[in-house]
């Protein structure tokens, strides 16, 4: 039988910073919570939550033969802030470097690999925030964090700064005590920064956040919410001006996460013309060919003044 222990070792040799073990089993809380959520509309056009919502609230929904969650988080703060880039524009810095899903992935596909030459017959599956489950809950029951006012889930070592990842298992591990404290105590930072209004405690209204607006939103933007403050894809305000992250903010060795040089280095009119070859060109394995070409040239000329 494998351990806990030695799934752990593995998966920080393999470079993830954080990682614990839930047991899956049903979220009736949260699944809830979700569903609440989407009647009150604030997934936007976001619909492909709304499709799988059954799999999101109950993982053996998902995976029938769920019993043990593996929680991974990897931090992808590179040092450096929207000051480092030598443009008006903005791009979330989750974005600087290489698409963290195919990172993640391959991370955890190798995990699986070394588990199935100890356990031939285990099943397995690898997730990111593309699959049906609900990450920052089994974070949260795997110990790594706990859920910020911001949405995003916060730890003690790195901050909200962290991408996560699953691999679901059909065998029994030993399980990790989940992380209970809610360390936002009264903080309201993020909530007070939004320019937008999108944040209330604990949640959000994606169709007035700006990561939403300049990533998942298609077409033309809500005339009650156009202005981006100058972000051309995705935001980072809440983050920004989290305490946790001002102060226990560490510097990822994850190479792959190390910026592009054009998004540091490029002007207001390198992007104002950038046409389409240059995008593909530029943002080939990143994520922010999610947004399309059309999507960026309209967030580029929103934010440009006339």
């Amino acid at each position: 039988m494998i351990s806990s222990k030695s799934i752990k070792k593995k998966a920080k040799e393999l470079g993830f910073h954080k990682v614990g073990i839930a047991k899956a089993e049903p979220t009736p809380k949260e699944k809830t919570d979700l569903e609440s959520w989407l009647m009150q509309g604030h997934h936007a056009t976001m619909e492909w939550i709304v499709k799988r919502k059954k799999e999101r609230g109950d993982i053996q929904t998902y995976f029938p033969e769920a019993k043990s969650v593996i929680s991974i988080g990897l931090n992808y703060f590179v040092g450096k802030d929207q000051s480092n880039i030598h443009s008006d524009y903005k791009l979330s810095n989750y974005a600087w470097g290489d698409d963290y899903h195919d990172v993640i992935k391959k991370r955890l596909f190798q995990l699986l690999g070394w588990i199935k030459e100890t356990y031939q017959d285990v099943k397995g599956v690898v997730c990111t925030d593309t699959s049906p489950v609900m990450d920052k809950v089994w974070a949260q029951r795997a110990g790594l964090g706990w859920l910020g006012k911001h949405t995003n889930l916060i730890s003690r070592d790195h901050g909200s700064w962290l991408f996560l990842g699953e691999l679901i298992l059909d065998i029994k591990l030993d399980y990790d005590a989940p992380f209970n404290d809610d360390l936002c105590g009264s903080c309201t930072a993020c909530i007070d920064a939004c320019p937008t209004q999108a944040l209330d405690e604990y949640q959000i209204d994606s169709g007035k956040c700006i990561s939403y607006l300049t990533i998942e939103h298609r077409g033309k933007l809500p005339e009650n919410q156009n202005d981006l403050k100058g972000w051309i894809y995705g935001c980072d305000i809440c983050q920004e001006v989290c305490p946790w992250n001002e102060k226990f903010s560490e510097t990822s060795n994850i190479s792959e996460f190390q910026p592009r040089q054009e998004i540091l280095n490029w002007t207001n009119e390198d992007w104002q013309n950038l046409d389409e070859e240059q995008f593909r060109k530029l943002f080939k394995g990143s994520a922010v060919k999610r947004t399309k070409y059309v999507g960026l040239k309209r967030n580029i000329k929103n934010n440009t003044s006339p």
